[in-house]
């Protein structure tokens, strides 16, 4: 049995990799799986922070819908992916659909944490000082406060969004790095394949070291926060 085609050289790899970006199918498939994880990402961190901050301000909330979003966490988001079928068909609102509920109950529990960890006293100190408990104690200390776990909830979005991205687009229609991969399968183009993994490892590594990280950074400085971190 010939075992050459299941383990492509580091050349055939390459090589592939500047078919596609010439031909430009990769360079599109690249755009289109950056479009829908961005839509979805942004959703999500949306979705996540808003039911973060209520799960956190509600007491009763917390309790009685809290563990919901644990067990929710739990279920892939593949699972849900015969829903989305159902739902929206084999097209972008089904890939965006799982991207987004992929992401979303991670960035609910890292908000919720940041939010309920905030000391009593800094809250108490900043309504003495006339922040009150509406939007400015939200705005002024709630999220400064917050900002490390946010952070962080962000991050691990970002890469349950990418999980979920491309589970969705194995099977949806279109263009995008999930279908390439499904293609490089159809057609036992192992190069193809692992071209598309290291494609997204890439882009995973560059969006979290030049986006996230500097993000971070950014909000450190800004609020003042770096000689906690050290």
């Amino acid at each position: 049995m010939h075992w050459g085609w299941r383990f492509p050289s580091a050349l055939q790899t390459v090589q592939t990799f500047y078919d596609g970006m010439a031909n430009g199918q990769l360079l599109e498939a690249m755009l289109s799986s950056l479009r829908r994880i961005l839509i979805a990402f942004v959703l999500s961190c949306g979705i996540g922070m808003t039911l973060g901050v209520l799960f956190a301000r509600s007491r009763l909330l917390d309790e009685t819908l809290g563990f919901v979003v644990v067990a929710l966490q739990t279920v892939p988001s593949i699972a849900w992916l015969p829903f989305a079928i159902i739902w929206f068909g084999l097209n972008d609102f089904a890939v965006l659909f799982i991207t987004t509920i992929g992401a979303t109950w991670t960035m609910t529990i890292a908000s919720r944490s940041g939010i309920k960890n905030i000391s009593p006293i800094y809250l108490k100190s900043a309504e003495m000082f006339g922040t009150g408990r509406g939007f400015r104690l939200f705005y002024q200390v709630m999220i400064p406060a917050a900002i490390p776990q946010l952070i962080t909830g962000m991050r691990m979005a970002w890469a349950f969004a990418w999980r979920a991205l491309v589970s969705g687009e194995l099977i949806a229609r279109g263009i995008g790095l999930g279908q390439l991969l499904e293609e490089g399968r159809s057609l036992g183009d192992t190069s193809l394949m692992l071209c598309i993994v290291l494609v997204i490892a890439i882009l995973g590594t560059i969006s979290d070291h030049l986006v996230f990280k500097r993000i971070e950074e950014r909000i450190w400085t800004q609020y003042g926060l770096n000689a906690a971190k050290t």
